[in-house]
């Protein structure tokens, strides 16, 4: 049940292009004229560890970062300071930092989950999106409301999907980001020089979370894992086995800044590059299992690999672990679903779930 509820995101969100990725997941990379598809586990960590990749470039989300926000926003650095870069945000992702920003979250899911102690009904996605934009304020320092934050970055990412996914381009697709885009580095409220940076820290947090925990509460409802999610121990395994198979970034598009390889296929400078995170990661092939997880090198992998690796990865597990344990004691079972058909990532635009206990 909880598999075919999750179809519903990729088939309602991006009919086509995941028609054609499942079409040839039964070849590890396959090319496509300058077109490379990779699906394969090995060929996945090859590409993101061995492969050299060009941040600017125009179909990635470097290049759509220069375009709606200026330079040096992390995604598009090289070099030194990309890994200076990564290694602040590691820092502040950490323990220390996560625990800091913990009671932000847990105060949203602690307001927000209360009806379902009477056995009413809860939207998870707009607690997600709260959440998610408390969060993101916290972590930047910022004035803005956090609903009205997470709504703006949502509004960035759904226009820049296209720019960075394969498909016709509409007509005034490229103004209406630049217009999302001046909307949210307008919301933030941080200093100029921060501005770019904090823009692109805002929709990759926002945006991973909203399409992530509310399709791993429905995964977890429809096929009634509450039990693994009432100890530490067995929710830290279902944390991770649904990540593995919701992969919240199924798709990462890339393009090679020179030769390398992936799996043995050949790869040229310039030969753009399509990632499936949630092939890579078995997703298609093994659902969520407790009692034998995939290993996890495996799971990691829907947070990529090596250099190109979510320094957030601590954060989303933490975010998922503490809203299924506020869930687990009132086993809700989902009444209402809607696919969010303009989202920048697979995910729901209501996912409404009612307490059963």
């Amino acid at each position: 049940m909880g598999r075919r509820r999750d179809r519903r995101v990729y088939l309602g969100s991006h009919p086509v292009l995941f028609a054609l990725l499942a079409a040839t997941r039964r070849w590890p990379v396959r090319r496509w004229g300058r077109t490379v598809l990779v699906h394969g586990t090995q060929a996945y960590q090859d590409t993101l560890t061995r492969v050299p990749l060009d941040r600017r470039a125009g179909t990635t989300t470097g290049g759509t970062a220069q375009r709606l926000g200026g330079s040096r926003l992390l995604f598009d650095e090289d070099g030194a300071g990309h890994r200076d870069s990564r290694r602040a945000l590691v820092d502040t992702l950490g323990s220390a930092g996560v625990a800091r920003l913990r009671p932000v979250w847990t105060a949203v899911l602690a307001e927000r989950l209360a009806p379902l102690a009477t056995g009413g009904t809860v939207d998870l996605v707009r607690v997600a999106a709260e959440l998610a934009g408390a969060t993101t304020v916290a972590l930047l320092g910022s004035t803005a409301d956090p609903v009205g934050l997470a709504a703006a970055a949502r509004r960035v990412a759904a226009t820049a999907a296209a720019e960075q996914l394969p498909g016709l381009r509409r007509p005034g697709q490229r103004r209406a980001a630049r217009a999302a885009a001046g909307e949210l580095t307008a919301l933030l409220g941080v200093p100029a020089d921060e501005v770019g940076r904090a823009a692109m820290l805002a929709v990759a947090a926002v945006n991973t979370t909203v399409a992530a925990i509310p399709r791993c509460v429905a995964w977890c409802a429809d096929d009634r894992l509450w039990n693994a999610a009432d100890t530490d121990d067995s929710r830290e395994v279902l944390v991770n086995e649904l990540l593995r198979v919701t992969a919240p970034s199924p798709l990462l598009p890339r393009v090679a800044a020179a030769e390398g390889s992936a799996d043995g296929c050949p790869v040229r400078a310039g030969d753009r590059l399509l990632l499936v995170a949630r092939h890579a990661a078995q997703a298609h092939r093994q659902g969520p299992d407790c009692a034998a997880p995939a290993p996890p090198k495996v799971a990691q992998l829907v947070f990529g690999a090596g250099g190109h690796a979510c320094p957030g990865a601590r954060l989303a597990r933490v975010q998922l672990a503490d809203t299924l344990a506020a869930l687990a004691p009132y086993r809700p079972v989902v009444v209402r679903s809607r696919v969010d058909r303009r989202a920048g990532l697979p995910g729901w635009a209501e996912l409404t779930v009612r307490g059963t206990t």
